[in-house]
């Protein structure tokens, strides 16, 4: 580790030399050139104030003291993740199989903390902005700068703490639910591994969602009407730059390891998750890292700037203060709806779910995760409407209001239901599309392989794409119906609901999600325990907890069980991506409110007749095709140190398993190069959005509204070409029971092929949309104030200073990468 300290260190000092100095410099010059008075007036973000809440009454009570009761089913929330959380750690776990997990979790650990260290380094450049923009710039109106500055700063920790810590309880939940879920395949019956890893993720998913809203609702309900609207802003920046960081290296991290650990098999015939593989441990570590840190600091971040885009409308687009009042409390009032929408479909569900295959031999485990999915929106609509009903039944004299929007809410939530189904026809096991990669590779081996898995992949974004054109427009035609009589731009408000209505199953989403990454570890863990190897072990299970275990069964079941877990990893992502796309079509509009003076001047440049828009829209397709470039050269660089070191170090004669010391040398080669990937990657995704956003305002517009496109459809094709790999594999090894055959190996080809697409570059796209989306708000104002002080020829020099820093980073991201012979 401390060879990996020092390297850090080296590469932190590099960049100072090469980036920040250059940086600092550039942004003193700014501070100088707007050494001068204040503004007189302040519009955007510093000029945003929440209305007084209690001014309205709903159900016989002001809207302050309405939401104040919603705190409390925020902590309902948190003692239903709590309550889980204890029951997995009290069930039955065989002594090995424990040792292993909590191994796993060191190891997890010893991964946040370096990440936590990581994410405060790269928050100062945030805080730069920040104090520029809130300290200089834009200043809370009639509020002391030493008082209001402090707040946002804090705000911006609070958004990345909160990305960090549901991230940090995720891998704990997630490495207790593992070996339990192994243990319990030894009676031989599929019900309880389905049950743990659901239980599982439900606990994470209630927690994250519960804690994200008791954030948000302390800052409605308690923050200064005038400080509310910088600190929604600071505390959406810090969850964004949390998810953009935490999704990236850990995508980086478990394709990393998880790619020298497959080839393993191919180079050695070996068996999956081999317990002489020094590659397992690291791989189940980048399990947590990337498919349960990951999607858990991606899922808070999601439902904290989805709402921040809403209240940010509503401020800035909705005319009646009375109606801004009754829209931001219905929206939290449905927010708090999800919680229990969502629980009470996970207790319906798993009664059912127990009635029927609590004693079978052989289950479909897709098949009680998407009644769970199909119920939760199906409670989630109905609750839409009658809540909707009670809480603005007239909005601004019209009585009719109140359904539309719920049919608006409504599309995104079928959109929840109606998405992972989609997904499954490319990804599951039993899918068409997938079974046709299996084909492919039987007959034309990996080359095929992959080709079948291109098209299921560009197949699935046709029709995903096709089915969210579908809904928003539903949605498009009833905000026709009245709404543009209540708001600026009613159609844009309504693509934000859509984005909200995705997000109406939180918990669930978030469960189906997590139940991946411990069918995964419960696979690992298994094999790492060697238990079928401990002296007299049945008669000790038999004796300790009285049944007779049945091995051979127990690996059938834990290895069918994680193709569904792959599954519904892959219905996850693009739920997640399509909120950040109609989610930033919100946020974009504040910033086209904010550069037109409410739609009053300069409208015309948003037209492809205005050269700036187009040349934006063209350039973010430039950036989306590098960020998947690099992100996958940083996992290919990785993997090959990975498979260097192994290859070297592993011993298949003479023992039972890796040494520690050889499993943690793997750990930290992924950790290295996750880092190093993340660094060049946020760098240069940092000073691009500065470059762009100083050099011309409507350049910015279009190119945020490219990248969200282009990222959109980017990440549906590799999320699903990945599922789409990684489940044929699954039917190889599972159905066809062809392991360590030329076919398995084809597949295994096509599936280290998939998981940089669908495990990190696919999902990273999401944060780092809404990142620069949000962090967009600050650049662009800071520019075009900048320009209105000091003339366009700064900002201009500014923009090709921020732009050669950025490029710098690219350029490093593939030729400081690069794979070299010898061992830098």
């Amino acid at each position: 580790m401390s060879t990996w300290l020092a390297g850090a260190c080296s590469l932190r000092s590099r960049f100072t030399r090469a980036g920040a100095v250059c940086a600092a410099l550039m942004l003193l010059n700014v501070t100088a050139a707007l050494a001068q008075s204040a503004p007189d007036t302040v519009g955007g973000e510093a000029g945003l104030k929440l209305p007084d809440l209690s001014q309205i009454s709903f159900l016989g009570m002001d809207g302050h003291k309405l939401l104040t009761i919603g705190i409390l089913f925020c902590i309902f929330g948190l003692i239903f993740g709590l309550v889980i959380y204890n029951r997995l750690k009290n069930l039955p776990v065989h002594r090995s199989m424990r040792e292993v997990s909590e191994l796993i979790y060191e190891t997890c650990k010893t991964y946040l903390v370096t990440q936590g260290k990581f994410l405060l380094f790269l928050w100062l450049f945030i805080a730069v902005i920040i104090v520029l923009y809130f300290g200089v710039l834009s200043p809370v109106p009639d509020k002391p700068i030493s008082t209001t500055l402090p707040v946002i700063l804090l705000f911006s920790l609070i958004g990345i703490g909160g990305s960090y810590g549901v991230a940090w309880f995720g891998i704990r939940v997630n490495t207790f639910a593992n070996s339990r879920t192994a243990f319990a395949g030894l009676r031989g019956k599929p019900y309880p591994i389905y049950q743990i890893p659901l239980e599982a993720g439900m606990s994470i998913g209630m927690m994250l969602i519960s804690v994200e809203l008791l954030m948000m609702l302390f800052i409605l309900l308690f923050i200064p009407g005038d400080y509310a609207g910088p600190c929604f802003i600071g505390f959406a920046i810090g969850e964004s730059l949390g998810a953009a960081a935490l999704r990236i290296a850990g995508g980086i991290f478990t394709k990393i390891a998880d790619i020298g650990s497959d080839l393993m098999k191919i180079v050695f015939k070996i068996k999956e998750d081999d317990a002489r593989n020094p590659g397992v441990i690291a791989d189940c570590t980048g399990d947590n890292a990337g498919d349960s840190v990951g999607p858990s600091a991606d899922g808070f971040e999601t439902y904290g700037v989805t709402g921040v885009a809403l209240i940010t409308f509503i401020l800035l687009g909705v005319k009646s203060p009375t109606v801004q009042v009754q829209l931001l409390v219905w929206i939290f009032v449905m927010r708090i709806a999800m919680l229990v929408a969502s629980a009470a479909a996970y207790f319906i569900n798993a009664a059912i779910a127990k009635a029927r295959y609590a004693n079978v031999d052989k289950m479909n485990f897709e098949s009680p995760l998407t009644s769970l999915v199909w119920l939760t929106s199906f409670i989630s609509i109905a609750m839409t409407f009658a809540i909707s009903a009670v809480i603005i039944p007239s909005l601004g004299d019209d009585t009719t209001q109140w359904w539309k929007l719920a049919s608006i809410i409504s599309c995104g939530t079928l959109a929840g239901a109606v998405i992972p189904e989609l997904v499954k026809a490319f990804t599951s096991t039993e899918s068409r599309h997938v079974r046709e990669v299996v084909t492919s590779a039987e007959e034309g081996g990996a080359s095929l392989g992959i080709l079948s898995g291109f098209v299921a992949g560009n197949f699935s974004a046709y029709y995903l794409g096709l089915a969210m054109v579908f809904l928003m427009s539903v949605s498009y035609l009833f905000a026709l119906q009245g709404l543009s009589g209540l708001m600026i731009a009613a159609p844009v408000f309504a693509f934000g609901l859509v984005a909200f209505g995705f997000l109406g199953m939180g918990p669930v989403t978030i469960a189906v999600d997590s139940y991946g990454p411990v069918t995964d570890n419960a696979q690992s863990v298994y094999e790492l325990s060697l238990i079928e190897q401990v002296p007299n072990i049945r008669e000790e299970l038999k004796k300790d907890f009285n049944f007779d275990a049945n091995f051979e069964r127990a690996k059938d079941l834990l290895e069918e069980n994680d193709g569904a877990g792959n599954t519904f990893k892959a219905t996850a992502k693009p739920v997640l991506i399509g909120t950040a796309v109609v989610g930033a079509t919100t946020m974009i509009f504040s910033i086209i409110m904010a550069l037109t003076n409410g739609l009053t001047v300069n409208v015309e440049k948003l037209s492809l007749l205005h050269a700036p828009f187009v040349l934006g829209l063209i350039t973010g397709g430039a950036m989306i095709y590098w960020f998947t470039g690099a992100s996958t050269q940083a996992v290919t660089t990785g993997a090959y140190r990975a498979v260097e070191f192994i290859k070297a170090n592993i011993r298949l004669e003479g023992v039972e398993k890796a040494s520690v010391e050889d499993s943690k040398k793997v750990v930290e080669i992924c950790t290295k190069y996750a880092q190093k990937g993340m660094l060049n990657i946020f760098i240069a995704v940092f000073f691009a959005t500065l470059a762009f956003s100083f050099l011309e305002p409507f350049f910015f517009i279009g190119y945020l509204i490219s990248i969200a496109i282009f990222g959109l459809y980017q990440a549906i094709f590799m999320a699903n070409a990945g599922g789409a790999w990684d489940n044929a594999k699954k039917i190889v090894e599972v159905e066809m029971k062809q392991k360590g055959t030329p076919l398995h190996d084809a597949t295994v080809i096509g599936d280290t092929v998939g998981d940089p697409f669908k495990d990190t570059s696919s999902v990273a796209l999401n944060p780092v949309i809404k990142f620069t989306t949000l962090f967009g708000l600050l650049a662009v104002e800071l520019a075009v104030k900048l320009t209105a002080q000091t003339g366009g020829m700064l900002t201009h020099v500014l923009s090709a200073a921020f732009f050669a820093v950025s490029f710098v980073f690219v350029y490093r991201s593939f030729y400081g990468m690069r794979i070299r012979q010898t061992q830098n």
